[in-house]
């Protein structure tokens, strides 16, 4: 899995601004791999692999958008990530057909 890095950044006037970088493409590239292989049950079946930066981005917005009690793990959360990965804008995350 790729390395997340993180850089803080203090200003003048006290504000930190946080950056997160991951090299993702070692991800994306497992996932398209894992598309072409059969599964051979629906059960415990391996559905995607998410970098975490790009969960950092779904609860960066959902929280812009005011939905602050979102958590990480909660049934909630996992309703937004099946959203996400329904969505044909998400598609190369998934891991299955």
């Amino acid at each position: 899995m790729s390395n997340v890095s993180t850089r803080l950044i203090l200003d003048g006037a006290g504000d930190l601004t946080v950056h997160s970088y991951q090299d993702v493409e070692a991800i994306i590239e497992r996932n398209k791999k894992l598309q072409g292989e059969p599964q051979t049950s629906d059960w415990g079946r391996h559905v995607a692999s998410i970098p975490l930066n790009i969960i950092n981005q779904w609860l960066n917005e959902e929280w812009a958008r005011d939905n602050a009690s979102l958590r990480f793990g909660s049934k909630e959360f996992d309703a937004l990530i099946a959203k996400k990965l329904r969505d044909p804008e998400w598609k190369f995350l998934r891991t299955d057909k």
